[in-house]
């Protein structure tokens, strides 16, 4: 029924949750789970060498070299919280893949429901609240609405 789980994860308390929840029914299922972590760097700054008299002043600028390591650190953060899920399954016996994207976080996780025919999703809910969730939406939320499988949010 659900052999192939999705877990998105993002280091927070409920994500643990939901993997300790999938970890649960992969047992049941005989399943496998595969990890995502899906990595943006906020606000995209232009990127150039300095700033010139036409850049706006409330843009943000910065050095090719030092947006690399703003990119690289998100990677390595995601790569860390992906390797820490992958030791928690491993040690429970059960079969896990990992997967790092860089992207929008409901737009990565729908794709890869979608094309690894996932059966079933599992994660975490943020508490955030009502008017924030109405003003800027969640990913629980978008997960939720345009899923291709069952998806189970923990708190």
């Amino acid at each position: 029924m659900f052999e192939r789980i999705l877990v998105p994860l993002d280091g927070s308390s409920h994500s643990s949750e939901a993997l300790r929840i999938a970890i649960q029914m992969a047992k049941m299922f005989n399943g496998r789970i595969t990890l995502i972590n899906v990595y943006a760097v906020g606000i995209r700054p232009i990127v150039m060498s300095e700033p010139t008299t036409l850049t706006p002043p409330s843009v943000p600028i910065m050095a090719p070299a030092d947006f690399s390591k703003v990119v690289e650190a998100a990677r390595r953060a995601g790569n860390t919280i992906l390797v820490d899920g992958e030791n928690k399954i491993r040690a429970e016996g059960v079969q896990v893949e990992t997967l790092l994207k860089e992207g929008h976080t409901v737009q990565e996780i729908l794709e890869t429901a979608k094309e690894g025919q996932f059966d079933l999703i599992v994660m975490g809910a943020r508490g955030v609240s009502k008017i924030r969730e109405i003003l800027l939406g969640s990913v629980s939320d978008g997960v939720i609405r345009n899923a291709p499988c069952p998806v189970l949010v923990t708190k």
